[in-house]
């Protein structure tokens, strides 16, 4: 479900760990580590990094300097972790909705995915997902049809939850699968995300959001405009920190490295990675691996 352009990003594109903000460390790690159930993988003073032994998917950051930006601001709309198994996502919500109730805001079936939706307690949102067999999604041309239907998270624990599950979380092979963008505006994002940094639509919702990805995946990355319509670059804040993408290979990193110059986009560059701010201040590094 490729688009014909010569300068895309490579099929084996997925993405990193996200970085955030925080103001209470010890409060986020535990709802990471024992609500969401990804492993404590290393800890200092004023970081933890959580994820699956070997991939880090979320770096906690203490900021006690920061404070929350506004809702209408620019920044993350929220970090998706994707679940190889439904009894292991299963897992997770029943241990979120035991522990921290309040912070379900939601679930749907996306047709391509079962998604349940949180907020963290510095209120990130937080999606937690299973895909559908690839064979089932269904597309039209280079677009690939998504909807919202309603998910009885009740029927769906009943139906998935093992008997593990009720004693815990154990994180299975949670990694990140998509990072859901807040910007200003849906033009100036498509023109960044895919006519520069190489993504393919695969939906576009007029002005409100966009949809984007890499080897023909549902999407990596999600922009919308619901909250944040006319925002301008993000001032340091509380929230997203970085969001980082892994290509395949150096050549893969050259040739974006290639695309950002012509671009005219400032870069971090230290020859293994790239980091540089989208047009929202929001900052994205690229590396190899992972």
């Amino acid at each position: 479900m490729t688009q014909n352009r010569q300068d895309i990003l490579a099929a084996g594109t997925a993405m990193g760990a996200v970085t955030l903000k925080v103001a209470d460390l010890d409060r986020m790690t535990s709802y990471y580590r024992d609500g969401v159930g990804l492993h404590l993988l290393s800890q200092e003073p004023d970081s933890v990094v959580l994820g699956r032994p070997g991939r880090p998917s979320l770096v906690l950051q203490f900021a006690p300097e920061l404070r929350h930006a506004s809702e209408h601001a620019a920044g993350l709309y929220h970090t998706a972790f994707v679940f190889a198994e439904k009894s292991d996502l299963a897992a997770a919500v029943y241990s979120l909705a035991r522990k921290h109730p309040s912070s379900f805001t939601g679930s749907s079936d996306h047709f391509v995915s079962n998604a349940f939706y949180f907020d963290d307690p510095e209120g990130n949102g937080v999606e937690l997902y299973w895909d559908t067999s690839r064979t089932s999604w269904r597309w039209d041309g280079t677009s690939v049809q998504m909807g919202t239907v309603y998910l009885d998270p009740n029927t769906f624990l009943q139906e998935n939850l093992s008997t593990a599950g009720f004693e815990g979380p154990g994180g299975g092979d949670a990694g990140v699968g998509h990072v859901h963008l807040k910007v200003g505006d849906i033009a100036t994002a498509k023109q960044f995300y895919v006519d520069t940094l190489g993504f393919e639509t695969t939906a576009e919702f007029g002005t409100q959001a966009l949809f984007v990805s890499a080897g023909g995946y549902h999407h990596h990355v999600g922009m919308n405009t619901w909250h944040s319509s006319g925002a301008g670059t993000r001032t340091p804040a509380l929230g997203l920190g970085q969001v980082t993408i892994h290509v395949p290979s150096t050549d893969d990193l050259g040739a974006l490295r290639e695309r950002l110059a012509a671009a005219r986009i400032r870069t971090a560059d230290d020859g293994l990675e790239l980091s540089f701010d989208d047009p929202w201040a929001n900052l994205v590094t690229v590396t190899t691996g992972g």
